[in-house]
Formats: structure tokens, sequence, C-alpha cells
């Protein structure tokens, strides 16, 4: 199979909102679409591509510059806010190729790191993040009060 990486531009916020809606099914595509094209007016969110020979995403990942991330060294930092890969094309270095990409922009960019998270019982997720060479930084319980 061919296939291509590729930055999102507004061309892409369809395909993009798409892939989206796949991973993060709460709400309508449109509300993906919606805010998808106000992050991308501010350059806080970055998406990534992956496409097949016919031009059809097959995947994507999105990643946001933050001020800070737990476990990084540095600020501002990239961080992977979420990747995903459609079904019958998972196990084919996908996910890999996409990370592969968004690293090389952030060096070139100057990021020394690439930070994300897990769900800690996410087995999968934590599994992948490992094979594309990340590593666990720190554990973290949150809490909440209402008030």
């Amino acid at each position: 199979m061919s296939l291509s990486i590729r930055g999102c531009a507004a061309a892409d916020i369809a395909e993009w909102a798409r892939l989206r809606h796949a991973l993060w099914p709460d709400g309508p595509v449109e509300e993906h679409r919606a805010e998808i094209a106000a992050a991308l007016s501010d350059g806080v969110l970055r998406g990534y591509l992956a496409v097949d020979e016919q031009g059809q995403g097959i995947g994507f990942a999105e990643v946001s510059i933050r001020r800070y991330a737990n476990g990084s060294t540095q600020s501002p930092v990239p961080f992977l806010e979420g990747i995903w890969i459609v079904p019958e094309h998972r196990q084919q270095k996908i996910g890999r190729l996409l990370i592969e990409r968004i690293s090389a922009d952030c060096a070139a960019e100057g990021f020394v790191e690439l930070c994300s998270d897990a769900e800690i019982d996410n087995l999968a997720s934590r599994h992948a993040h490992e094979s594309w060479g990340f590593a666990e930084t720190e554990r973290v319980v949150y809490f909440r009060k209402a008030l």
C-alpha cells in the first residue's frame, strides 16, 4: 500500500474532522469542523493526515503547542493530543509514520521533545507510545472538587 503523510491545511478540515470524530465521537462532526477551523486560525493546533493512494484519509494525529506538559523539560512544548488509524489499516506502522513526521516538523522548529499522555488502563495506547519511542515520565492522579 502506498501512502503519504501531510500536515493539514484549511482544505483538509472535512477529512480531519471525519477522522477526529471517529476517535472522539461525542458531539457531531460539524462541532469538530468548527473547533478545527477556530484552532487553525490561532496556530496552536496542528493536524496530520495519513492518506492512501486514492487520497482517502486512513489516519490522523493532532498536536497542540502547550505552555506546559507533565514530564516536559521545556516550555512551550508540542503535545500529541490524539492519534487514530482506521481499524483495517492498523498494525501497518502508519502511527509510527505520523509520529516521525510530527517529530521532524517539531525538531525543525527548534523543539527538543514531543509529549503525550494515555489513560493508565489503556494498555494499547501505552504500548503504542513506547513503540514510537516515548518514555513514561510520571503518573498523576487528577482530583476535582465541586463548588
